[in-house]
This record gives C-alpha cells, structure tokens and sequence, in this order.
C-alpha cells in the first residue's frame, strides 16, 4: 500500500463533518478524541479523515498547524494497519482526530499513540462503528 494521504481521504465536506458531529461516537484516548462514524461516502478510499487541534488549547496557528501535521504523517505512515481489514468488509467511515493534550507531544509520541488507536478500531471494529 501506498504511503500518501490524498485530497480525497480528506473530510472536506461542511455537511458531512457536521454529520459526523452529529451522529458519530466519540471515543476518548489520550491525547486524542476519536469521532467515528460508518457511513458510506462516495469516495474510493475506505476512510476520510478530519484532524482538529482546537485554538482555546493553542492560541497561535503555528503550533496548532505543526501539531496537524505531526498527526497527519503519523496516520499516514500507519493508515495500512486499519485500511486492509475495512477494504475486506467493504466498510466506509468518517474519522475526526481531535487532539486533547495542552502540551506539544513529541513525533514518536503521537505515532505511538496513532498506532495503537488504528490497531483498536481494527479490532473493536464492529462494537464501536455498528
């Protein structure tokens, strides 16, 4: 699998974020809050991801940016561990990643982290998207 994250795995869509606001589960895993919900989207990607770093945590831009991107690589250099098993049961999902913590984690930390996650949803697939 392809190491990228595209235009189209991005949750881009006003009507749909507000949607996955809406209806999806949250799910609290430090330093993360995980918003998920199975709905189909027309998209060829199993997964559209929406990264959030909220401003009252981080008042400038700079940090909150540096911090989405941290997220952004980490997902993308481990999205395979969740793509193969949602591809195998033709499942669509909308995913926001919120980050929580009020300090700047270090790479290695925050992949950690996004690695575990994927590996839960993966495994708690049915339970928490049904």
């Amino acid at each position: 699998m392809d190491q990228t994250f595209t235009r189209d795995e991005r949750l881009r869509s006003k009507v749909l974020i507000k949607h996955l606001f809406d209806e999806g589960k949250k799910i609290n895993f430090f330093p993360f809050r995980i918003i998920v919900l199975k709905y189909p989207v027309p998209s060829k990607y199993p997964v559209q991801l929406l990264i959030s770093v909220p401003r009252s945590l981080f008042k400038k831009a700079v940090d909150r940016n540096m911090i989405k991107r941290l997220i952004r690589e980490a997902y993308r250099k481990n999205k395979y561990l969740f793509y193969e098993s949602l591809e195998e049961d033709q499942i669509q999902l909308m995913v926001c990643i919120q980050y929580t913590a009020k300090v700047i984690l270090s790479f290695q930390l925050i992949q950690e982290k996004i690695i575990v996650l994927l590996q839960r949803l993966k495994n708690k697939n049915a339970e928490i998207i049904e």
